[in-house]
């Protein structure tokens, strides 16, 4: 496969991911401010910010704005028009490579987020977040049963993974940074009881978390869910062995060698995320084991490009 499409295809990929993450923080965030609890609406908007990359100064006490600058403010890179513009663009400069049903409902949410912005603005943000949470999720179902399982298909395994991974660890360090108590083993207190919900429901976490632990709210069990377990979608561990396996299946459907620095940091970081106890993560500092998880992730975002992308000729010939 031609690096300009690998790279177009992980990109977005990358892009979509990072849309549906910031409009479930903004959803949740959105119907948390109608509960007047101790936690003010500056830290939960503040805290929603560091999240997704950006300033806290970008807070200036008006959630209405804050909405509409992440939602239809073209000139922020983080916003999901910006994201979905983005991933639009990567989509077709490879058009050929993904199936035209993926293309109309990438144009589909495009033209939703980019046509008659007055109108857009008008929408409830509620209403306008389920919109486009809808056709960011009926995208993944129509990749996955329309588009061959190919390289094409890998890459953007490869792009979502990374992606989720490196946004739930940012997430969960914020929380550690800003939220006392992050793996403490007792019950959640009142004053911090929707803080917690909040996380899980971020992530699309309730309902899954309270099937493993029932609805009893500890910080080291969310820790746990969110980190380490291997079966739910959205947790860190389950993210890393997807990326691998879709490492190890580019590396047999392109026959290369070259990638085996890739697959080791990979592995290592799938084996530091399945062979650890919550005890021991615990032990070593939280913040330090998602600063660690951070790190590997772009490391491996940093050779995936070495190896995939902005290889040499002289790699080329010798593959």
């Amino acid at each position: 496969m031609l690096s300009r499409v690998a790279d177009s295809l992980y990109w977005m990929s990358r892009y979509l991911e990072r849309a549906e993450h910031t409009v479930r923080m903004l959803d949740v965030n959105f119907a948390m401010t109608l509960d007047p609890s101790s936690t003010s609406e500056d830290v939960r908007w503040r805290r929603l910010l560091l999240a997704l990359g950006s300033s806290d100064e970008d807070w200036n006490g008006d959630s209405h704005a804050l909405v509409q600058k992440l939602t239809h403010d073209d000139a922020h890179d983080a916003s999901i028009k910006s994201c979905i513009a983005a991933a639009r663009e990567n989509a077709r400069q490879v058009r050929e490579e993904i199936s035209s049903e993926q293309w109309l409902q990438l144009n589909r949410m495009y033209h939703l987020v980019t046509e008659n912005p007055q109108s857009a603005r008008a929408t409830p943000p509620d209403e306008f977040l389920a919109v486009v949470l809808d056709g960011l999720h009926l995208f993944q179902g129509v990749t996955d049963t329309t588009m061959s399982h190919g390289e094409g298909w890998h890459f953007i395994q490869v792009g979502r993974s990374i992606e989720r991974a490196s946004s739930i660890a940012s997430l969960l360090t914020v929380y550690e940074m800003g939220v006392s108590g992050l793996g403490q083993s007792e019950p959640v207190g009142s004053h911090h009881f929707l803080e917690w919900i909040g996380l899980l429901r971020s992530c699309t976490a309730f309902e899954a978390y309270c099937n493993v632990y029932t609805a009893d709210l500890t910080e080291s069990q969310i820790l746990e869910f969110l980190l380490l377990n291997k079966d739910f979608p959205h947790s860190v561990r389950y993210s890393i062995d997807r990326l691998r396996d879709a490492l190890l299946a580019l590396q047999q459907e392109s026959g290369r060698l070259s990638p085996q620095e890739l697959l080791r940091v990979a592995g290592r970081l799938q084996s530091a995320l399945s062979f650890v106890e919550i005890s021991d993560v615990l032990q070593g500092g939280v913040g330090e084991y998602l600063a660690m998880v951070l790190h590997e992730s772009r490391r491996i975002h940093s050779l995936i490009y070495r190896d995939y992308i902005h290889y040499s000729v002289q790699t080329a010939l010798a593959m």
